[in-house]
């Protein structure tokens, strides 16, 4: 997310530091750049004229000229600026009022509102909520057979919705079986237009007057830019809502939505989508995301991804393992799917702070497949292969071969990469076990 806009601002500040001291006109040919960049990564041009005229006050000042590092200065005024832009910092749910809080999920057809609704329950079952799902979803049948079968793979309730109620009815019976279920939650999945329409418009209204939700949140598509915007400021209009969930996140290199929907709606982005899995769905935290623009990384954003999918138990025992050199295939499979759940390779690269400055970091983009090919080599050895990767002859390496679907030559890579990394691990318990046992993470 955000890379075309990155890339961009990260030449225009590489040009700042270089230089020794800042004077009104280098600060005109950056802020110049820097609102051609914004403009083209699709950010409304009210909110690119207000930013830069705000950046202009705050740079152009004894305090920045007289500065020992003026380019870094404007980084941070800039980075400042992008946290007030998208909101400050992060907003809770409101899921006060009436028992169970009924929250409504409303957006045009297309922007992954049923699946968001998962992303959702899902996310607030993580937190000790009970989840109740309800599609009022009347004019595609599918949207109801889709939101059971999502209800079902994170253990959801599920409302069995009859496409011959009315909207309004579904949403009554719905709440009183989740009441006398005890669900404190009620996710209510509506229907969505390709545009918005007056009849939408008024099965919603009645909707939100009969359910009086907690929070209305307008689910609207990353990746269309401005008309992101432009539906989330009619749907505020002619509805009201409380806040937005961006989907399709990571498929947005530009981001003009996120930076320019608060500005304009007024209303908080709360969650964004990163990926199609159910667990890709992350809080908006402005703060974060200013770094990520800027190249910074997102380092806190890491931790509670590792935190999340990080077993203590299993990390001592890994610890045992590389110490008494006992480290196996099976562990190193592990270690790989512990990785995965953790999200896209790419994404968590791209919140290690300074790596899209590294040379060829672009070529260095890590390929999901191969990491899908490791773990299925693995998978098709036996227990006692896994165990001892030497008594893997050449016989052996056809037949894992086979049974992967993969080469013979994939093996022997990954044979030869493994036998690397326990050489390199014996060294590491050798050398630095006393540090590695006083951090709080596995070794992946």
């Amino acid at each position: 997310m955000f890379e075309t806009l990155t890339e961009k601002l990260d030449g225009i500040f590489k040009k700042l530091r270089s230089k020794g001291k800042l004077d009104e006109e280098n600060i005109s040919a950056a802020l110049k750049d820097i609102r051609m960049a914004l403009l083209e990564a699709d950010v409304n041009f009210k909110v690119v004229k207000k930013f830069i005229e705000e950046i202009r006050t705050r740079a152009v000042g004894r305090e920045i000229m007289d500065s020992i590092s003026p380019g870094q200065q404007v980084v941070k005024i800039v980075h400042d600026r992008l946290v007030e832009l998208m909101g400050g910092g992060g907003v809770q749910l409101k899921l006060s009022g009436r028992f169970p809080a009924p929250v409504m999920l409303v957006g045009l057809q297309g922007c992954g509102k049923t699946t968001t609704a998962a992303k959702l329950a899902r996310f607030l079952m993580e937190a000790n909520r009970r989840v109740f799902m309800v599609s009022v979803d009347v004019y595609r049948p599918a949207a109801m057979d889709q939101l059971k079968v999502l209800a079902g793979q994170i253990g959801a309730g599920v409302f069995d919705s009859s496409p011959a109620a009315k909207p309004v009815e579904i949403c009554e019976a719905a709440l009183k079986e989740a009441a006398s279920g005890g669900y404190d939650t009620v996710i209510i999945d509506t229907a969505g237009r390709l545009h918005i329409d007056r009849e939408m418009m008024d099965e919603l209204q009645g909707i939100k007057s009969a359910v009086q939700p907690s929070e209305i949140i307008l689910t609207a598509d990353a990746m269309t830019g401005q008309d992101a915007v432009n539906v989330a400021e009619k749907f505020n209009e002619l509805l009201g809502i409380d806040s937005v969930i961006l989907t399709k996140m990571d498929g947005d290199a530009r981001g003009g939505a996120a930076l320019s929907l608060r500005e304009v709606t007024g209303k908080p982005i709360k969650f964004v989508g990163t990926g199609e899995k159910l667990e890709a769905l992350e809080p908006f935290h402005p703060e974060r995301m200013a770094s990520r623009i800027l190249g910074m990384g997102d380092v806190l954003s890491l931790v509670e991804k590792a935190q999340a999918t990080f077993d203590e138990k299993k990390a001592r025992e890994l610890e045992r393992k590389i110490r008494k050199d006992e480290f196996t295939l099976e562990d190193f499979r592990d270690q790989l799917l512990q990785v995965r759940k953790m999200g896209s390779l790419k994404e968590l690269i791209g919140m290690i702070p300074g790596v899209n400055r590294i040379k060829g970091y672009k070529e260095m983009e890590p390929d999901e497949k191969e990491l899908v090919k490791t773990v299925a080599i693995i998978d098709s050895m036996t227990p006692g292969e896994r165990r001892n990767y030497l008594i893997i002859d050449g016989r052996r390496r056809k037949r894992i071969a086979r049974g992967s679907g993969t080469e013979v030559q994939d093996v022997n890579r990954l044979l030869k990469s493994y036998a690397e990394m326990r050489k390199m691990m014996k060294k590491l318990s050798r050398d630095g076990m006393k540090s590695f046992r006083r951090g709080k993470f596995p070794f992946s």
